[in-house]
């Protein structure tokens, strides 16, 4: 996993990957990308941070850990590759944003486009073994992203956190500074997706944070290179 990501995350991260904590992730990730199918690739692990330099973020949605199937998880929370079938919880993502704003689902799954606009798509735990969820979890990566959150807390520029499930709403205790707004909902996923999620309308309300502060919104129908 190479820890250059050629952008100004480089400077707020490099305190990170020289903590020894951090060495014990990449140990960890050596073993288990040595012996078992991991996801994402290796080359894709921080590439939530190489999408979206941190003075460009936005928005920030928290998932939990990356799909565990096969050819799914890019590095991006919720997003998969373009061509790749989209899985239950971005569909219902998909489902709650024609809800709130009018934009039909797509098939393409890619949300890079979204990346580029200043949507920080962050999973909680950045890597995870085939079919096995959470099973990278409590390995250093809450730290990582404990600490990832508390670096973008003390940015002045406000931005929206997106908490979407029990897990990223743990992170909500992190985000301190008032100049930033904190919406949180229960998980996408097809077990609560109908317990609040659908009704939530977090993308309306994040562009119209983003406008009373004098920022352009995101355009939420522009996610991969097809849209």
């Amino acid at each position: 996993m190479s820890s250059h990501l050629g952008n100004s995350w480089d400077k707020y991260l490099d305190q990170e990957f020289s903590k020894p904590y951090f060495d014990d992730i990449r140990k960890f990730l050596l073993e288990e990308y040595k012996n078992h199918v991991v996801y994402p690739p290796k080359d894709k692990i921080l590439a939530a941070f190489a999408n979206t330099p941190y003075e460009d973020v936005k928005v920030v949605i928290i998932g939990q850990d990356p799909y565990h199937g096969a050819h799914q998880a890019n590095g991006l929370c919720f997003s998969v590759e373009e061509g790749v079938e989209c899985p239950p919880s971005l569909k219902n993502i998909y489902k709650a944003l024609e809800y709130d704003l009018g934009i039909p689902p797509t098939e393409n799954g890619d949300l890079s486009g979204w990346a580029k606009q200043g949507v920080l798509l962050l999973n909680t735990t950045l890597t995870v073994r085939e079919a096995t969820p959470l099973s990278h979890s409590k390995r250093g990566w809450e730290r990582f992203t404990d600490e990832v959150i508390k670096m973008l807390n003390d940015r002045e520029k406000p931005m929206v956190f997106m908490l979407w499930g029990n897990n990223a709403k743990q992170k909500a205790k992190l985000v301190t500074n008032k100049n930033h707004l904190v919406l949180t909902s229960v998980h996408p996923s097809p077990l609560s997706f109908y317990h609040g999620f659908l009704e939530c309308k977090h993308f309306s309300k994040a562009n119209d944070f983003l406008i009373s502060k004098g920022e352009n919104p995101i355009d939420w129908a522009k996610r991969g290179i097809r849209d």
